[in-house]
């Protein structure tokens, strides 16, 4: 009987293990890199710098700055009731289009109720619905309420790229073999990577709505998932000098950081003159750095930028 009962255990536990290799294999297989036909090759995603901006005609320019809208769909739910008000209050202004997507509806705040709980589910349906409702908009900007992103200089990052072109931007980070841009930083797509995006979501095998691995995959981590299956891969947003635009911190954590690291040259040493996102703000810093980036001006200080992106007409922008 002992016999008989130790060979039992042994089966059960070397099923088991079975079972787990065969589970394990099926959720890593999404996160092999199969590279399709037409992905470009561009990791480092640079803004122009003046010397390129300056080679093109005043036409040019002005047509390139009629032509740039973004798109700003923001994840909100009615427990971030407070950063949900300040984003709609400060720096969602900026965006040409700017629609907030919850969980559940609330009495306080006006969004699109999607009706849905799980983080993935819930993007998915945002995302396929900023698709739908774009008209001739062909850049989106994907975020949560409590980053705080600067338009003016997302526009001026991706002014002479090409939204026909599958780009997916923003702070690209590693997790084993998946490459993938954070959430909290901030993701940007183009018009292109969002179609391939939303043509993939039809596709059960390769972009599930209810992830069927052991462990439940993040939403930005599922989002690079399904985006390598149509040949998009993550990007790291950078200004001319190859600083990152996008930072999954705030601006004060940033710069304690850099008075330890570089006590000597402390701004330089901190972030991009341009950068485009912060984040881990109270709600009190983000009316701080409306303050700081749109109102604060030193009198007679001219920085001779080479064009100017005016807020959406009829807007109440600062």
């Amino acid at each position: 009987m002992l016999s008989e009962g130790g060979s039992f255990m042994k089966g059960m536990v070397i099923g088991g293990l079975f079972c787990l290799v065969l589970s394990l294999l099926s959720s890593f297989s999404p996160v092999i890199e199969s590279r399709t036909e037409g992905h470009h090759q561009h990791h480092h995603v640079k803004a122009a710098s003046k010397d390129e901006l300056q080679q093109l005609s005043d036409s040019r320019l002005q047509e390139l700055n009629d032509q740039l809208q973004v798109y700003c769909v923001v994840m909100v739910q009615p427990k971030n009731l407070v950063y949900w008000a300040t984003a709609l209050d400060t720096w969602t202004k900026h965006c040409d289009k700017a629609e907030f997507y919850t969980s559940e509806s609330s009495k306080a705040l006006e969004a699109i109720d999607l009706n849905e709980k799980d983080d993935w589910a819930r993007l998915r349906k945002a995302l396929k619905h900023a698709y739908e409702n774009a008209g001739n908009i062909r850049w989106f900007f994907v975020a949560q309420p409590s980053t705080f992103a600067i338009i003016e200089n997302l526009k001026y990052l991706v002014l002479t790229k090409d939204p026909g072109q599958p780009f997916y931007l923003g702070k690209a980070v590693k997790s084993g073999e998946l490459e993938y841009v954070e959430f909290n930083s901030g993701i940007v797509l183009s018009y292109e990577a969002l179609k391939r995006l939303v043509n993939v979501f039809q596709d059960e095998d390769k972009c599930p709505e209810r992830g069927r691995a052991l462990w439940k995959l993040s939403e930005d981590k599922q989002l690079a998932v399904c985006l390598k299956f149509t040949g998009v891969f993550a990007e790291n947003g950078e200004d001319a000098h190859g600083k990152g635009l996008f930072n999954s911190k705030s601006v004060d954590s940033l710069i304690s950081e850099s008075m330890k690291q570089n006590p000597n040259d402390v701004v330089e040493g901190c972030c991009s003159d341009l950068a485009i996102t912060f984040s881990g703000l109270s709600t009190n810093q983000m009316q701080v750095m409306m303050f700081g980036v749109y109102r604060l001006r030193p009198y007679g200080h001219d920085f001779h930028d080479l064009l100017t992106f005016y807020p959406p007409k009829g807007s109440d922008n600062d």
